[in-house]
């Protein structure tokens, strides 16, 4: 069973006045086909946590390990993490101008695969992704999340999230910027993967309204660059009601 084993992860980023730490101490294992929420308030570090596992050269790994099926994943480049079958889905995706959707797609899959999909299936899974997804066909030939609103910059995440095939999915605040119809959309996406591949996912939000639709096995509650308290998904039904409040006495923030 595929398993992302993250252990007394410290993470630091370099400012004016030096190395400033975000993560202090995270230890956190998500077994395959096992969804984990990590919910916290502004500056608690969640961010951070996510695009350390992606490789950001930003954030420095000063202590801790993370392992993806026993391989050191620090150890990866960005690219091989990705074709080890890790996947983020950004908070704020990025504009790539003059490349298209489908061109975007179809790289990325022959560069984690070792080999481009046959055309005709292809095409077809695309389609048939994009549909369900409630996307446009017109935005395969559009360049990749220019001019994209903040819901069909969301949606084009899980899109690649669906075609892709992860072994374990991050997903950075997918919930932020959409209306009630895009959340179900992009969650009932998230479940699709999740039931046909069994791929394990890491939740990183602020509300417990994208909980609704993606139930999660484990919540974990961040402050300060560390969890907090863990539990099930009747921990995030009680900070719906009590805040971060009890949390964050005596806890420094962590910023991003």
């Amino acid at each position: 069973m595929p398993t992302l084993e993250i252990h007394d992860l410290h993470v630091s980023v370099e400012t004016k006045e030096g190395p400033k730490p975000i993560l202090r101490g995270v230890d956190l294992t998500i077994d395959s086909g096992q969804t984990h929420a990590i919910m916290g308030p502004n500056g608690s570090g969640k961010s951070t946590l996510a695009y350390s596992l992606a490789g950001h050269p930003k954030y420095q790994i000063t202590q801790g390990t993370v392992t993806l099926d026993g391989e050191d994943l620090l150890a990866m480049t960005v690219d091989e993490r990705a074709r080890a079958g890790l996947f983020l889905a950004m908070q704020y995706p990025v504009e790539v101008p003059g490349v298209s959707v489908s061109n975007f797609l179809r790289t990325a899959k022959t560069a984690i695969d070792g080999e481009a999909p046959k055309l005709r299936h292809w095409v077809k899974d695309v389609k048939v992704a994009m549909e369900q997804l409630r996307m446009d066909n017109a935005f395969a030939e559009r360049s990749v999340n220019e001019g994209f609103s903040g819901g069909e910059k969301k949606r084009h995440e899980i899109l690649q999230l669906e075609l892709l095939k992860p072994k374990f999915a991050v997903l950075d605040e997918t919930d932020s910027g959409l209306d009630v119809d895009a959340l179900r959309v992009v969650s009932e996406g998230v479940n699709r993967v999740k039931e046909s591949t069994d791929a394990g996912i890491l939740l990183i939000t602020h509300y417990t309204r994208i909980l609704r639709y993606i139930k999660p096995d484990f919540v974990h509650v961040f402050v300060g660059g560390r969890i907090a308290e863990e539990g099930g998904p009747e921990l995030a039904d009680r900070l719906e009601d009590e805040g971060y409040d009890r949390y964050l006495e005596g806890a420094g923030a962590a910023t991003v």
